[in-house]
Formats: C-alpha cells, sequence, structure tokens
C-alpha cells in the first residue's frame, strides 16, 4: 500500500490546525499547575458563565439523551427567528460558529476560486478556506488596525468569498458602519458573499444598531454569523448560528451533517436566549471592569493599546522589554493564563490579548503583571 500521506486529498495534505486560547490543560502541563489553579484570560468568554436558567434546562433535558437530537434544530431555530424577527427558513445552526465557517466555505467555494479578508483576524477563516484546496488572499490592516476600505476592495475583485469579523479578533475594533456595508455593496456588485462574523457584537453597547442582521434582505450575498459560545457562556456545548437569505441558508441545511447539534446543547441556547436578565448583569459587569481594567492596564507605562469595543484588550507590550510568549510564560508562573497573539497572520512577537473578566479575577492579573513587570 502507497503511504497514506500520498492518499491524502490535496486540501489536506499540509494542512495546519489553527492555534486558539484557553488551552488551560496544555498550561497546567507546561507549568505543573493544576487545571482549576490557572485564571484563564486568554478565551474572551462570558467571566460568569452561563445562567442558572440554562443549567436547570440541560438537567431537565437529560431524559432526551437515549434519542437523535432534531437534526434541523428547528424548535431552536424558531426561537432565534423570533428573537431577531426574521424566518425560520433564514437561520442555520452548526456545532459551534466553528463548524459554519468550514461549512461555508465548502458549500460555496468551487475549484480555482479564492477568498479574501483581513490579516490580522481570527484564523479559522483561513483553515476553513485552505481545507477546500483553495486559496486566500489577505489584506493587511491599515494604521490603528483598521480596515483600509480602499485597499481592501481592490483586494477583493474576483474574489468569491470575503471574511470579516465584527468586532475584529484579535484587535477589539469595531469595522466602522459606512466602511462595513461598503464592503458588503461592493462585494453583490461582484456577486460574491460575504462571511461576517458578529460572535463579540453582544458585548458591544448599540449592537442591535450595530448588527447587519437586519439588512439580509438588502444584502442578499450576506451571511451573519452568532454564537452561544460567547456572551451566553455555552462554551463546552458548542452551538452556533447564521442568519442569511433563505437561499444561502437551503444550501447550508442541505449539506451540514445530520444530527449536528446534540439535544442538550438544543435546549441549553433556547434557554439562554430567553434569560434576559443574565444577559443584562453580563453586560453591565463587562461595561464596568472593562473601564476599571482599562485604567489599570493604562498604568503599565510598557503597554500600547486602543480602547477596545469589545469585552477583551489587544495589547502592544513590546516596550517591556519582553515577547509575548515570554510575558505568557511569567504570567503563567503566576497562574494566570493570557493569549500570545503572535500565531494570528500579520501580527510579530510583541502582542498579547487579554479577556475582561470578574473584578475579583481583574484584581489578580494587575497584581500578577505589577509582580512581573514591576509596580507601575
Amino acid at each position: 500500500m502507497k503511504p497514506v500521506e500520498c492518499l491524502v486529498r490535496d486540501g489536506v495534505r499540509g494542512f495546519r490546525p489553527c492555534v486558539h486560547g484557553a488551552e488551560v490543560l496544555g498550561a497546567a502541563l507546561e507549568s505543573g499547575l493544576l487545571p482549576g489553579e490557572i485564571l484563564d484570560f486568554s478565551s474572551s468568554v462570558n467571566p460568569l458563565g452561563s445562567s442558572r436558567r440554562v443549567l436547570d434546562a440541560v438537567v431537565g433535558a437529560f431524559g432526551q439523551v437515549a434519542a437523535y437530537p432534531d437534526s434541523n434544530s428547528t424548535g431552536l431555530r424558531q426561537v432565534i427567528a423570533e428573537h431577531y424577527g426574521v424566518g425560520c427558513g433564514n437561520v442555520v445552526v452548526g456545532n459551534g460558529s466553528t463548524e459554519l465557517m468550514y461549512l461555508f466555505a465548502d458549500a460555496f467555494l468551487k475549484r480555482g476560486e479564492w477568498a479574501v479578508m483581513p490579516a490580522p483576524t481570527f484564523g479559522e477563516y483561513e483553515s476553513a478556506v485552505c481545507k477546500t484546496g483553495e486559496r486566500v488572499e489577505f489584506v493587511r490592516l491599515g494604521e490603528g488596525f483598521k480596515v483600509d476600505v480602499g485597499a481592501f476592495k481592490r483586494q477583493m475583485r474576483g474574489a468569491k468569498l470575503v471574511f470579516l469579523c465584527n468586532p475584529n479578533n484579535p484587535t477589539s475594533m469595531l469595522i466602522p458602519q459606512n466602511v462595513l456595508r461598503d464592503i458588503v455593496e461592493e462585494a453583490l456588485v461582484q456577486d460574491a458573499l460575504v462571511f461576517l462574523d458578529e460572535d463579540f457584537l453582544e458585548f458591544v453597547d448599540d449592537e442591535q444598531s450595530l448588527s447587519l442582521i437586519g439588512s439580509i434582505d438588502k444584502y442578499p450575498n450576506l451571511f451573519v454569523l452568532r454564537s452561544f459560545t460567547k456572551i451566553f457562556g455555552l462554551t463546552g456545548l458548542r452551538v452556533g448560528y447564521g442568519i442569511a437569505n433563505r437561499d444561502i441558508v437551503d444550501v447550508l441545511l442541505k449539506v451540514k451533517i445530520p444530527w449536528n447539534v446534540n439535544c442538550l446543547a438544543q435546549v441549553a441556547a433556547v434557554a439562554a436566549l430567553r434569560d434576559e436578565e443574565h444577559l443584562r448583569i453580563t453586560r453591565e459587569l463587562i461595561k464596568e471592569e472593562k473601564a476599571w481594567l482599562g485604567g489599570e492596564l493604562a498604568r503599565f507605562g510598557s503597554f500600547s493599546f486602543c480602547e477596545p469595543d469589545a469585552n477583551f484588550f489587544f495589547i502592544d507590550i513590546r516596550k517591556s522589554g519582553l515577547t509575548a510568549a515570554g510575558l505568557k510564560a511569567k504570567l503563567l508562573s503566576e497562574g494566570i493564563l493570557i493569549r500570545d497573539c503572535s500565531s494570528f497572520r500579520g501580527l510579530d512577537e510583541f502582542y498579547v490579548r487579554v479577556a475582561v473578566k470578574t473584578h475579583e479575577e481583574n484584581v489578580r492579573l494587575i497584581g500578577a503583571l505589577k509582580r512581573v513587570l514591576g509596580a507601575v
């Protein structure tokens, strides 16, 4: 028999998985600490976790685990549709938002076609495209890590897919509405599809006015991604969803794998979306703690960052004399895990990402930074 590598499809040969934060188990092995002794600032999710209402719903659904889940997550799609004022046929649900990234690229990229995206941005977009065997063109973000709309529109000529993240990961910056709509409209003229990731938008003030979900009829080429991972805290259950023109959703429903979202995840997501009080408390906490943490981080003269729009800080630490890997290692010895951003395309080794957590946890982070870098 030939070596297995000779039998692998071209798009898979040489494929390298994307690097992520939240690698608590790996950090525990590296540091000798127990996972429970590590405070994870590398993962930008709800610091309060999922709500009591969600946990009760999951416990109440244990009796369903012996049966197949609804393959198309119909009940959950109906609740999402009602929440946003769209039709059930405008909604598709995935096993986490990442599954929908891969499904989208696989469904719509034909041989010889290509995708365009900013750099830096979330690495799974690139991985999703590369796994199909097709190519990616990158547009470097401009000064202050802002989208240069002219450069982006020039680079996207001829592209089949456009990937955008708003607010962007890892920069924590919103794309201005006029820039965002300009790109979507240009893509529409070019018969290109736009995959717009709004996973972090629910942490932003005026989220409803900033979302393009209400524009799916105006922009039939637009797919808007949302997740139950971030603000809802269902990280381990893996539930994401997309809202788009029915023609796009119909394609994705046809090609997705059956039973892709388990029964507990579906029940939990319904309960999470209906628990508006937990969302209100979360947003108030993030707003208050982001202001406090930003003030404390600004006191470190070796840190440089812009005011974040999302629930995490993107920090240039080059003046500290440490690389991101070096600072990560020092903080890990203090039981703190941060995100080394050097794996993001377009960044050097001097950027880190730090999530906003509870006040007690944020105080621990600042204390560890003072010990590592010297008192401010």
